[in-house]
């Protein structure tokens, strides 16, 4: 998709009430300090319209970015952050789960695992929990430029094994700094919001 226009349309909290928008919607989801701002940052082409932070657990919200008046990409809260007391923890938890439940346009949800690392007991949880939930998450493997290439498949089939991925699932590969993977996801997303588009008009 060529990026014309960007816009951060709706900021939900833990009280708000969630958009009832027309437009596809895909979602990313991801432990804190996985990188999932910068990714949206950069499959959006700006440098920082997604607010990154070194101070983990930054995204509090549920944030809807419009992509040309054509689809939404959805910042999920980060989880799995030690310093968050649980009943905020339970709070992004019951916010999250009200969105994957509530949403009809989505599409997919994307589950951010850092490459460098087999899969953190926070990260099987929360694939468990998506595939419970009814989806089937999507893999990026963020901080690719972290390894040497050499390593890559080796990691990616890591990160396969520690999830127990359904098996067909998409893993894809991205960094931030180079914005390899980039191409990729959005030729997956494409795909996506075509084949939504077309069943919409079949119906």
């Amino acid at each position: 998709m060529i990026i014309k226009n960007v816009e951060l349309e709706t900021v939900c909290g833990v009280t708000s009430k969630l958009p009832e928008n027309t437009l596809p919607e895909v979602a990313f989801a991801g432990k804190s300090n996985v990188g999932k701002s910068s990714l949206i940052n950069g499959l959006m082409n700006r440098k920082s319209l997604a607010r990154t932070s070194a101070q983990p657990g930054k995204t509090q919200t549920i944030n809807f970015y419009n992509i040309n008046g054509e689809m939404y990409l959805v910042d999920l809260p980060g989880y799995g952050y030690a310093k968050i007391a649980e009943s905020e923890k339970k709070k992004w938890g019951a916010m999250i789960e009200n969105y994957l439940h509530s949403s009809k346009q989505l599409l997919a949800v994307f589950l951010l695992i850092d490459i460098r690392h087999a899969p953190s007991e926070n990260d099987r949880m929360m694939y468990e929990w998506m595939v419970y939930q009814g989806f089937a998450p999507i893999i990026i493997a963020t901080k690719l430029d972290k390894i040497k290439r050499s390593q890559v498949q080796k990691n990616v089939k890591i990160i396969r094994e520690g999830l127990k991925v359904e098996p067909g699932t998409k893993v894809f590969p991205y960094s931030a700094m180079t914005k390899q993977g980039r191409e990729e996801i959005w030729e997956y997303m494409d795909a996506l919001v075509l084949e939504a588009s077309e069943k919409k008009n079949e119906t």
